[in-house]
C-alpha cells in the first residue's frame, strides 16, 4: 500500500494499526507548500448564510462567550482572543470538498466534514476534548497546541463552553501551514492562536450508542408487524381493580418479544441513517434542469459527479444515497459503487449505465444530488 506524505511517510495500513484511536501522531509538512484554499473574507461570508452552522467564541476580559450563527457581525480582525468556527465548509465549497477527499482511506461512513477555525491572536476555545478522531490541519499562520492524556475530564461549571477544569498538558507544538496534528477521542488539547490564524479539523463521526439505539427502533416501528389485537376471554373478576394485572404483562411480554432483528436489517437502517443528510443541509435544483433525453446526452459528454452535500454508501445489493435505499442487480450494482466510490463517472461510464441507473441519475440530477460534471 502507498505511503502518503499526508500521513507523514505512513501507509494508511501502518496508520491505523500503529496511531488510529491509540496516540497522537503530529505530521510536519503533511500537505508540503499547503494555502488555504479559502480566504479569511470567504470564511466570514460563510459564517453569515443562515445555512451554514457557524459560532462565534470570544476570550474578553477573562471571560467566555459563545454565540451562535449566523454571524453577520464579528469582533475586528486586529481585536484578540476571538475565534470564529465554521461547521460543514466542504458542503458548499469544493475546494474544501476536494480537501476532505484526501482522508478517504477512511471509510465515508465514519469521515464527517471539514470544520474551519480562525482566530486572531490569543484566540481559541479552551482547553477541551473530543468523542471523536480529529486531523488539525494548520492552513494559515501559527497555532499552539497544547496535548495530554487527560484522566480527569471534568468540566468548568457555568460556562457555555466544554472547558477542562485541570487541563494538564504533556508536551507542545507550534504548527506552521501544511502541518498537521492527530488526536485520538478523549485527547485533551488546547490551541492557541499565534498571531492571526487558520486552521482545518477534519473530524469523524462516532454516534453514542443510545443514540443508534433510539434512530433504530424508530427504524424499525416504520417496519414492525403484529397482527391481532389484546385480547382475554378468560378473564376473571378483578379483586384488586387498579392492579395491574399479571395475565396482561405475559401476553404482551410473549407478543413483543415476537419483534425480531437480523444483521441484514441492521445494515439496512445504517446506510440510510450514516447517508442522511444533517438538518441544515439542502440541495439546489438547477434552475433549468434539461429532459430527461438531454440530460443523458450531456452525461455521455461530460460525466456526472455527486453534489458535495450527498451522502452515497453502499452494503451488499443496497445502495443508499441521502437515507434513501435501493435494492440493485449485479450490472447497475457495479456502476452505483462506482459512483460511490469516485464519487463521479466518466462520460463513457455514464453512457453505459442501464436505462434504470441514468433514470435515476436524472431523477438526482433534478433534485440536486448530483450534478454534470
Amino acid at each position: 500500500m502507498k505511503k502518503l506524505t499526508l500521513l507523514g511517510g505512513l501507509t494508511p495500513a501502518s496508520f491505523l494499526k500503529e496511531y488510529w484511536h491509540k496516540k497522537p501522531l503530529l505530521i510536519r509538512q503533511a500537505i508540503p507548500g499547503f494555502t488555504a484554499p479559502l480566504s479569511r473574507d470567504e470564511l466570514f461570508a460563510l459564517a453569515q448564510r443562515d445555512d451554514v452552522e457557524s459560532r462565534l467564541i470570544t476570550h474578553f476580559a477573562g471571560k467566555w462567550k459563545l454565540t451562535a450563527g449566523p454571524l453577520p457581525e464579528l469582533p475586528p480582525t486586529t481585536r484578540r482572543n476571538w475565534t470564529t468556527l465554521v461547521q460543514g465548509v466542504n458542503l458548499h465549497d469544493d475546494r474544501a470538498d476536494a480537501l476532505l477527499g484526501q482522508f478517504r482511506f477512511l471509510p465515508d461512513a465514519r469521515l464527517d466534514d471539514l470544520m474551519i477555525s480562525y482566530a486572531t491572536d490569543g484566540g481559541g476555545v479552551g482547553p477541551h476534548f473530543d468523542s471523536y478522531d480529529v486531523f488539525l490541519l494548520q492552513a494559515h499562520g501559527q497555532r499552539r497546541w497544547s496535548i495530554g492524556r487527560q484522566r480527569d475530564l471534568t468540566l468548568v461549571k457555568g460556562l457555555p463552553l466544554k472547558v477542562l477544569q485541570n487541563f494538564e498538558p504533556e508536551e507542545e507544538y507550534v504548527l506552521e501551514p501544511g502541518d498537521m496534528l492527530y488526536l485520538p477521542p478523549h485527547y485533551a488539547h488546547d490551541g492557541i492562536a499565534v498571531g492571526e490564524c487558520m486552521t482545518y479539523s477534519i473530524g469523524f463521526r462516532a454516534p453514542a450508542w443510545q443514540e443508534l439505539a433510539e434512530s433504530f427502533l424508530q427504524f424499525m416501528s416504520d417496519t414492525v408487524e403484529l397482527p391481532g389485537r389484546y385480547a382475554d376471554p378468560d378473564l376473571q373478576p378483578a379483586k384488586r381493580p387498579a392492579e395491574l394485572p399479571a395475565q396482561m404483562v405475559e401476553q404482551v411480554s410473549r407478543e413483543l418479544q415476537r419483534i425480531r432483528f437480523d444483521r441484514d436489517d441492521i445494515s439496512l437502517f445504517l446506510g440510510e441513517y450514516l447517508s442522511s443528510p444533517k438538518p441544515q443541509v439542502f440541495f439546489e435544483s438547477p434552475a433549468r434542469p434539461l429532459s430527461p433525453a438531454k440530460f443523458a446526452d450531456a452525461a455521455r459528454r461530460r460525466g456526472v459527479r455527486l453534489s458535495p452535500r450527498s451522502r452515497m454508501l453502499y452494503a451488499g445489493s443496497r445502495v443508499f444515497i441521502n437515507g434513501e435505499s435501493f435494492d440493485t442487480g449485479p450490472e447497475d450494482r457495479a456502476v452505483l459503487r462506482l459512483l460511490a466510490d469516485q464519487r463521479m463517472l466518466s462520460g463513457e461510464q455514464a453512457g453505459q449505465a442501464s436505462p434504470d441507473v441514468s433514470e435515476a441519475l436524472c431523477t438526482w440530477y433534478e433534485d440536486g444530488w448530483l450534478l454534470l460534471a
